[in-house]
């Protein structure tokens, strides 16, 4: 006890003597920590991004190892979407009042490592239905632990770098994408692949959490930020008394990605039908909009900091957005303009929608917030699919 309270003195001590009395890294208040805490989070949701695309990038290999057709295999996404519509929002809540935003961090990561397992156990004995499963049980922490990495983010940029963390989290999720889905094929049994890349990713995310833990617990002891807390508690009920700002960021938010999976399910047709381009020539330039949001979302991050203005910037990214559209439909422009500028508008909107919700919501109410707006996105994106499919 009295080693901590001698650590915490020379940390807020400030003098001459500070830097010395610890290295930059263990210090809450030197930049050098804050970059440790901040690779920690974009590695937080490296083992859920990788294993989410996984059956994607083995297709082919999982209809011919376990006898499936596309209906069947499209299987592995809706258990991944369907506990999603509901539990994600109650995955923030749980945060905000039960279990903390450390203990429910160190939770959802080992339902993901737990869902991965099963999945790949799957695998490996030619038991689709043990796949489903573990798909089902990966999807109750993945989009959970994607709140609990916002809510992070805000505890520890908020006033400071918040929309260049929120950039590069993004930029993390299509780079494990792109890998994902350019890395070679297997020729070995799908289980066994699976299981080991899988299985490792989700480990070290683990890991991330347990390291995030102990470092916000730590400063929460040295810096006394306990003492700052209004011991407010969240309700359920306190959902209806969310802010008109924070009702019209989830709008948008809704708004916003419906219209791009809207484009995106049926681009590939179009590209194909109106501009007379082969199937790989469409793939490649629906694909440009990850490859550019990759680097240049925390480019706008780092360029929304500085100039502040978010809702400026969002209002950029929406005409963009809304500018690519008309071109696609109304001119024979070449594609590749309009699906670039998708892809600088989508960059720039993601930076900067998401940390807003920090500066319109209480603290005690972030993962409920950033929940809630999952389960919008989630519930009108499994609508539109419904539809389209039947059209």
């Amino acid at each position: 006890m009295e080693e901590e309270e001698e650590e915490a003195r020379a940390l807020l001590a400030g003098g001459p003597g500070a830097p010395s009395a610890l290295p930059a890294l263990c210090d809450p208040g030197r930049l050098a920590h804050r970059l440790l805490v901040l690779l920690l989070m974009c590695f937080l949701g490296f083992g859920s991004y990788f294993c989410y695309d996984n059956p994607a990038a083995l297709q082919s290999q999982f209809k011919r190892d376990m006898q499936v057709n596309t209906t069947k295999f499209m299987l592995l996404y809706a258990w991944y979407s369907w506990p999603n519509v509901v539990l994600c929002f109650f995955g923030g809540f749980l945060i905000d009042r039960v279990f903390g935003i450390r203990w429910g961090t160190i939770i959802f990561s080992c339902f993901v490592c737990t869902g991965q397992v099963v999945f790949a156990l799957g695998g490996i004995f030619n038991a689709f239905w043990l796949m489903e499963f573990g798909r089902f049980v990966f999807g109750i922490g993945g989009e959970s632990l994607a709140v609990a990495q916002n809510t992070y983010a805000v505890s520890w940029f908020k006033g400071k770098e918040l929309n260049l963390v929120f950039g590069l989290q993004l930029s993390m999720a299509r780079i494990v994408s792109m890998i994902n889905l350019m890395k070679p094929n297997s020729k070995g049994k799908v289980g066994w692949g699976v299981g080991t890349k899988g299985g490792i990713t989700c480990v070290l995310s683990l890991i991330c959490a347990l390291a995030l833990a102990y470092l916000d617990h730590r400063v929460e002891r040295i810096l006394h930020k306990e003492q700052g807390k209004t011991g407010e508690v969240i309700k359920l009920t306190d959902v209806k008394d969310f802010s008109l700002p924070l009702w019209l960021i989830f709008i948008i938010c809704v708004s916003y990605y419906v219209a791009c999976l809207f484009l995106s399910l049926f681009i590939l047709v179009f590209f194909i039908e109106k501009f007379g381009f082969s199937s790989e020539a469409a793939s490649a330039i629906n694909s440009v909009v990850y490859v550019i949001s990759a680097p240049m979302s925390p480019v706008f991050g780092l360029l929304v900091d500085k100039t502040g203005r978010n809702i400026v910037w969002v209002l950029c990214a929406v005409a963009a957005t809304l500018a690519s559209h008309m071109m696609l439909a109304l001119t024979l422009w070449n594609p590749w303009i309009a699906m670039c500028l998708l892809g600088i508008s989508y960059s720039l909107l993601a930076c900067t929608l998401w940390p807003m919700v920090a500066f319109v919501v209480p603290e005690h109410q972030l993962g409920t917030a950033y929940g809630f707006s999952l389960f919008l996105r989630w519930s009108r994106l499994g609508n539109l699919r419904e539809i389209m499919q039947e059209t």
